[in-house]
């Protein structure tokens, strides 16, 4: 329809071409400026490129940039691998894949591979086939009576408010279509959630929202009903977030709408600021009694709870808490302090919140070492957009990945870093009508779909390469990290995995270890007296 439309606008500005030159001696008024009309109706009026539906002719600008990026960056600002937090290449597979363009890399790697940091996975000569081309996690122990099948990979914690009604519909609608489940984010189950139809993992954070009394307070009744809806498949319980860990969030008022108002039950006109920690609970025992509370309101489903690992102590009060009562969550997710978010302070984001595989590898350690780690599934999350990133969470003691950035990307993200003004210039996070008209749901749909198959096939093709055929069978022994110039290690030596139990023993398997479990307590958060 819109190349028959072009194609009609571009007669009617050749017809006025020729007449203005017959009849006018301006006709070269109408020769320039009939063209760019043309082209202005056709950016307005196609549905694939956000920058140019709502910049038309002018968006053109940044697409002709991009084209000759490569060479500018080459000479004179920077290499495909130096960008933050997401560099050019991680960004471009992102784009490739959601398009189902070219993805292969031309005249080899521009990593350097001999750079402090760097991590790889080996091959065997005895590659395989893995046997399943999209791998499920199931999700829900004992206590679950509504067990969830996840992927490895999945939308992660996002709300609308934060990002635009057509964002979240794309994302849900590429749930829906390639069989992931995708995380509402702390601002509640919104309308744009439900109707693609795609399956939910309702977030509620310190705010409460969409289960929250006219206080600020947990409400049964209303989370009873909210997680009764059959696309709701798992709750997750925030505690912490990596990119504000101890801060809560923050909704800017200039992004609250009456409907995002409406939805989590607040005020309109004033910041939305969630309180730094629950009201609900205030001990480790408390915490796993509110998550069963929340597993039998919601029918059995699957519960959990995420946070970014900070003080030690306090994770080991909250195994110890399990190993008391025998309450277990279903899930935990742990989020990396790389974790990105639409708004934080500069201190919160670059200097609080331990980084993901350090904490990964912890979490992971300390429920083996309490011998609780067969309970509880783990989803890593932070800076996941690539089949090694999904490989390397994994091999690091993770059972499935979220990503939010990378689905960012894939919605058509340019990385402009305005999601905090209310300005994002393709329509992905703002509120600004005239903005989120640019996204087409639509086209971000497949493309989100796109990104998520595509990256799954990467990793499987990678798992295959190591000679592994199931996911499960990575360990952290397959991924390997430069740590100095001539100097190679496996997560399994930097990271000294314990076995399960070992928390259990007569003696601690380390100083640090044995002055954690001295300090933490499962009647309290911070370290005992």
């Amino acid at each position: 329809m819109v190349k028959q439309i072009f194609a009609v606008l571009l007669l009617i500005t050749a017809g006025l071409v020729v007449l203005a030159f017959a009849w006018s001696p301006a006709w070269w008024f109408f020769l320039f400026w009939g063209p760019v009309l043309a082209v202005a109706v056709h950016d307005a009026l196609q549905p694939n490129q956000a920058v140019k539906r709502n910049f038309p002719v002018i968006g053109h600008f940044r697409y002709m940039f991009e084209a000759i990026r490569p060479e500018i960056n080459q000479y004179f600002i920077e290499s495909n691998t130096d960008g933050t937090p997401f560099n050019r290449e991680i960004r471009s597979i992102a784009y490739q894949r959601a398009k189902l363009e070219l993805q292969t890399l031309p005249f080899g790697t521009q990593r350097d591979v001999y750079e402090v940091g760097y991590e790889w996975i080996n091959h065997s000569l005895n590659a395989k086939h893995p046997r399943d081309e999209d791998p499920k996690v199931r999700i829900g122990n004992g206590g679950c009576s509504q067990p969830y099948d996840a992927s490895l990979l999945n939308i992660s914690a996002m709300s609308y408010g934060s990002l635009s009604s057509a964002s979240i519909r794309a994302l849900n609608g590429g749930a829906k279509r390639g069989g992931f489940f995708h995380n509402t984010g702390e601002g509640g189950v919104s309308p744009h959630h439900l109707e693609p139809g795609g399956d939910l993992c309702w977030q509620i954070g310190t705010g409460y929202f969409g289960c929250r009394d006219e206080d600020g307070n947990f409400d049964a009744d209303l989370f009873e009903q909210q997680a009764a809806h059959p696309n709701v498949k798992m709750i997750e319980l925030k505690l912490s977030q990596g990119a504000k860990p101890g801060h809560g969030g923050i909704l800017p008022a200039k992004k609250i709408t009456d409907e995002i108002a409406a939805i989590r039950n607040v005020p309109k006109g004033k910041d939305v600021l969630s309180p730094p920690s629950h009201s609900a609970f205030d001990s480790p025992r408390g915490l796993l009694m509110f998550l069963t509370k929340l597993r039998e309101l919601s029918g059995g489903k699957p519960v959990g709870f995420k946070l970014c690992v900070g003080l030690p102590t306090e994770f080991i009060a909250i195994c110890k808490a399990m190993r008391e009562i025998e309450q277990y969550p279903d899930f935990i997710t742990v989020d990396g302090g790389e974790g990105g978010t639409g708004a934080a302070p500069l201190e919160f984001s670059n200097s609080v919140g331990s980084p993901l595989t350090d904490g990964l590898v912890f979490v992971h350690n300390a429920l083996a070492g309490f011998d609780l780690r067969d309970h509880i599934k783990l989803i890593a999350a932070g800076k996941v957009v690539t089949g090694f990133n999904i490989a390397a969470r994994l091999a690091a003691g993770a059972d499935l990945c979220y990503s939010a950035r990378g689905f960012m990307l894939a919605l058509g993200c340019i990385q402009a870093r305005r999601c905090n003004s209310n300005h994002c210039p393709v329509g992905v996070a703002t509120t600004n009508p005239a903005l989120v008209r640019g996204l087409d749901v639509t086209d971000k749909t497949v493309r989100v779909a796109n990104f998520h198959d595509e990256t799954i096939k990467a990793f499987v093709e990678l798992l295959g390469a190591a000679g592994l055929e199931d996911p499960n069978d990575l360990r952290p022994w397959h991924v390997y990290r430069r740590v100095s110039e001539r100097r190679v290690e496996t997560y399994d030596r930097i990271y000294h995995y314990l076995k399960p139990g070992a928390l259990l023993a007569d003696e601690a398997p380390g100083e640090h270890w044995a002055a954690w479990l001295k300090h933490a307590s499962a009647e309290r958060f911070g370290a005992a007296a």
